[in-house]
């Protein structure tokens, strides 16, 4: 199985910027993607930005430009550096591992780290 942790929320500034953290860890289990996804409160989970074993990202249209997802493959760990924050940006914010386990392939989430934008 694998663990996954987020870090780095917290409050900023509107155009302020700060940067996640999401370290995936245990055995048993081959990473192919990671991605962020975040969920504003009363709203609907939506993906934010994810990257693939080869290099391959994608992003919401609404952080294209000022977010930017990467990935240290030999620490297991994928970063997202958000710059120019706006209000809107406020969320929890998951880290999601897709991968295979023993018995298949297998999404691990985090437990979510506190984004907010202050105006």
């Amino acid at each position: 199985q694998v663990q996954v942790v987020e870090s780095g929320g917290g409050l900023v500034q509107a155009g302020g910027s700060l940067r996640l953290s999401c370290a995936a860890s245990g055995s048993d289990y081959s990473i192919n993607a990671m991605g962020w996804y975040r969920q504003p409160p009363g709203k609907q989970r939506e993906l934010v930005a994810r990257i693939t074993n080869g290099g391959f990202t994608n992003y919401a249209d609404s952080v294209k430009g000022r977010f930017t997802i990467s990935r240290d493959n030999a620490k297991n760990t994928a970063y997202l550096q958000m710059n120019s924050l706006k209000p809107e940006d406020t969320a929890v914010y998951y880290c999601k591992v897709g991968g295979w386990g023993r018995l298949g392939p297998l999404d691990q989430w985090g437990q979510g780290t506190l984004v907010t934008v202050s105006s």
